[in-house]
């Protein structure tokens, strides 16, 4: 008896972005099992927000399709939304709200039950460790609460998949620890996508990485492949040419 396939959660099939003669993003494939957490690697200006937001459904891709644990992201996109928890990388926060207020519209706006509502404001606070700043302003937290507030509104609906877009930038050291803790822990019950360019966020996290440059996949495999025999940062930086002459 074959053991059974784990389920594709995410999905990219031949996704390009085109703006005029700019090209962001072009012909990415790739499928992302159940259960797995993905770092999404690449430079500063390589296309991984890009990517990220057609499969988040906030972009609509020039060419190919996106899939949410099996949900075709542009037909079928409230059902797509409904597995789906995103955190880009700025927002969505309402800095004159606190974060109850905000938990509280967000599940509104997600039509969830009054009862359930309570009941997920309840468990990401906890998931979240918001319970000392719920009902202080936004505006006034750090940006490490800040940034766990929006991962409260991204877990509110319990969605099966989680994708970030440099979840870690602005952080510091310390915060940076509690969140890679959060993200492991998530790990457990969630496929998680995740874009960085800082390289050392890789391997405490990820079971995979998928490399692109100059918006085209250049590697996808594990920590340990992208480092053999050397570093990571080593084969980043061949993968993306860097310091390679121009003429």
């Amino acid at each position: 008896m074959s053991e059974t396939s784990p389920k594709i959660m995410i999905e990219a099939r031949g996704l390009s972005k085109f703006y005029g003669p700019f090209v962001a993003i072009k012909d990415i494939s790739f499928t992302i099992p159940e259960g797995q957490i993905v770092a999404f690697l690449g430079p500063n200006g390589a296309g991984k927000s890009t990517a990220l937001r057609i499969l988040s459904g906030y972009l609509s891709a020039s060419e190919g399709s996106a899939y949410i644990a099996g949900f075709d992201i542009r037909k079928e996109r409230l059902n797509a939304a409904k597995r789906l928890g995103y955190l880009p990388e700025n927002g969505p926060l309402y800095m004159d709200m606190t974060p109850l207020e905000l938990l509280q519209f967000f599940g509104e706006v997600r039509c969830l039950e009054p009862d359930l509502l309570a009941k997920r404001i309840t468990k990401v606070t906890e998931q979240c460790a918001l319970e000392l700043v719920l009902e202080k302003p936004i505006s006034k937290l750090s940006k490490g609460y800040q940034q766990r507030v929006g991962l409260a509104q991204a877990l509110l609906h319990e969605p099966d998949v989680l994708i970030m877009d440099e979840p870690t930038a602005g952080l510091d050291p310390n915060q940076i620890r509690d969140f890679r803790k959060n993200i492991k822990e998530l790990g457990k019950t969630k496929t998680i996508l995740l874009s960085t360019h800082i390289l050392h966020e890789v391997e405490p996290v990820a079971d995979r990485v998928i490399l692109i440059h100059e918006g085209r996949l250049v590697f996808d495999g594990t920590p340990a492949k992208l480092k053999e025999n050397g570093s990571i940062e080593e084969h980043f930086y061949r993968l993306t040419n860097y310091g390679k002459p121009t003429d």
